[in-house]
């Protein structure tokens, strides 16, 4: 069973950029999909970005588009999301997740599991 546990999130301003990382322990993630989600209180868990096993293969949610890069180091296992331009409405709990190997979806977050504890990321005006 794998262990997954994000790190990185901050209170920072308009603009600014963060790096979110997520620490993979229990077992190799290195032929696992793996993605990032954000949660703000009394919303669904909504997709941020999804990255295949060899990094060959890249989705993010078009709200985050050309301003958030996912990226993987499989010799650390880790997984990470770089955030730049943030702005107010990307404030949420960050959280990774490993594709589970029968989803049908790289975007649900129901076809997600070992979740995180998740990372608060806050950026004010």
């Amino acid at each position: 069973q794998v262990q997954l546990a994000e790190s990185g999130g901050g209170s920072v301003q308009t603009g600014a950029s963060l790096r979110l990382t997520c620490r993979a322990s229990g077992r190799p993630i290195n032929i696992d999909f793996m993605g990032w989600f954000r949660q703000i209180p009394g919303a669904e868990r909504e997709f941020v970005a999804g990255i295949s096993w060899n990094s060959a293969v890249t989705y993010y949610d078009d709200r985050v588009k050309g301003r958030f890069i996912i990226s993987r180091d499989n010799t650390k296992n880790t997984l990470f999301l770089q955030m730049n331009s943030l702005k107010p409405e990307d404030t949420a709990v960050y959280y990774c997740a490993r594709r589970k190997d029968s989803a049908l979806s790289s975007r649900q977050y129901s076809w997600y599991e070992n979740w995180g504890q998740g990372t608060q990321v806050t950026v004010s005006s």
